[in-house]
């Protein structure tokens, strides 16, 4: 049986409808049941900060997709409860949403997910690190600022993102769950291609029919544009020490193993472009 936490987030969901359609004894795990009524699987009430609801929801579990937490500053002792219930459970593999480089990556996001993997490795527990580079989802909003205003504006310079779809990382996690061989193993995950931010204008700009411009400001001027927009400060900083990573190039690296692990090319981010604009 396979328990997948966090099942009624977007990657959630994906990776229970795959899990469902091969046929897989799977059950959600969700803080929420009642959001998760409509997925067509068991569903197990699973919230990270009541450990008791995660042992309940882990009952039975051989295998367990961790899908990483989504409040930055709380993840490790969340994670680390799913962890102890586990291993308490006798699980026989504990996949994890990492991030692209965790245990060496300056990203900003990467610490926490670093101190995960290093708990899940303490614990014993069979393990695969599924370490999700960039979604091309995380920029709807910029496709439909830059096809509204005709300017996308940020901090990254020429720096480069090697995104991919959330269905192309969400059938990676459905590889690793239902495939064998990839017990104690780390994948690097990202798109095929690493795109700059004037080309994703200038896709932008071919699917809207009108121009689109990329402007990259400083990093400290780009927090200032977004705090005097109404974006809080401290997540306005967040943003732009994001945007400086993605200068630096944490997010270009192509090593190819979603390639490999979906049997197929990563979605190109021109496929993402149409569908937001055409929602």
């Amino acid at each position: 049986m396979i328990v997948v936490t966090g099942a009624t987030g977007q990657l959630g969901r994906l990776v229970v409808a795959g899990l469902r359609e091969r046929g897989a004894a799977v059950v959600a795990g969700a803080r929420n049941p009642s959001a998760a009524a409509d997925l067509g699987v068991e569903v197990r009430e699973l919230d990270y900060d009541r450990p008791d609801t995660v042992d309940a929801a882990l009952t039975g579990a051989d295998q367990v997709l961790l899908i990483s937490g989504s409040e930055a500053g709380r993840r490790v002792p969340q994670h680390t409860a799913v962890v102890d219930a586990a291993k308490r459970a006798g699980v026989r593999q504990l996949v994890y949403t990492s991030a692209l480089h965790a245990d060496t990556s300056p990203l900003v996001l990467a610490p926490e997910h670093k101190a995960t993997e290093e708990v899940i490795r303490a614990s014993g527990l069979g393990f695969t690190f599924l370490r999700n580079g960039w979604y091309h989802e995380n920029h709807a909003d910029q496709i439909t600022q830059g096809a509204e205003t005709g300017e996308i504006v940020g901090a990254a310079g020429d720096g480069r993102v090697a995104s991919a779809a959330r269905a192309d990382f969400a059938a990676a996690a459905i590889a690793v769950l239902t495939g064998g061989g990839h017990e104690n193993r780390a994948y690097e995950l990202s798109g095929d291609t690493a795109w700059t931010f004037a080309e994703f204008a200038d896709q932008i700009a071919e699917q809207a029919g009108k121009p689109v411009a990329y402007r990259s400001l400083a990093p400290a001027e780009f927090q200032r544009f977004l705090v005097d927009r109404g974006t809080p400060a401290q997540v306005a900083g967040f943003v732009a020490a994001l945007e400086q990573n993605i200068a630096d190039g944490t997010l270009a690296d192509t090593p190819g193993d979603l390639r490999t692990l979906i049997g197929r090319p990563t979605t190109p981010i021109a496929e993402t472009i149409k569908a937001v604009l055409a929602a």
